[in-house]
């Protein structure tokens, strides 16, 4: 039986693009942590969930996607071949995991979009046994949709505020990753 894009899967909708800086940086602090399996909240359109399953051909990875439409999307390219990708419709403020349910969580672009980014963060640590991957935006933009700007400071306060023990940043383009660990 054939799967996947042989099956005629086609991923126009999704973006593709391991060229971003930010997409390198947190596919490399991944790479250091050798995560057993991975829950990636809010995978949108494949920003970053492509490179991950390309890069990691054995990771188990979850995805947390609120909307119905990317939710369907994502789920077809479980049915298209990818088995290893299980996918969730979740909102990130209330987890349907166990605490310490995943190794490594990703949220990768997510919290400048919501109203409790505190909240989510909270979420994604407590669904994490050793770490949590997050980026944002480190200059204003003019993406309507991002209501926050944080500053190291303010991400390191809400990280350990959520049960974090120790964060560490890396600086790309315009965005700052930060890794905290639990």
């Amino acid at each position: 039986m054939e799967t996947g894009l042989q099956a005629g899967l086609r991923l126009h909708k999704f973006k593709q693009n391991t060229e971003l800086p930010r997409v390198r940086t947190a596919l490399g602090i991944l790479r250091s942590l050798q995560p057993e399996n991975l829950l990636d909240i809010g995978s949108g359109r494949g920003t970053f969930l492509w490179p991950l399953l390309a890069d990691f051909p054995s990771l188990p990875v979850t995805s947390a996607e609120i909307g119905d439409r990317r939710s369907s999307d994502l789920a077809a390219v479980r049915k298209g071949g990818v088995r290893r990708l299980t996918v969730v419709r979740a909102d990130v403020h209330r987890l349907p995991f166990a605490p310490r349910s995943f190794d490594v969580v990703t949220m990768l672009e997510v919290l400048e979009h919501l109203a409790d980014p505190q909240l989510a963060l909270r979420e994604g640590l407590r669904s994490a046994r050793r770490s949590v991957v997050v980026s944002v935006p480190s200059t204003p933009d003019e993406n309507p949709e991002h209501l926050h700007l944080f500053s190291m400071g303010q991400l390191t306060e809400m990280a350990m505020a959520s049960g974090a023990t120790r964060t560490a940043f890396e600086h790309v383009a315009n965005h700052r990753v930060m890794l905290a660990q639990i």
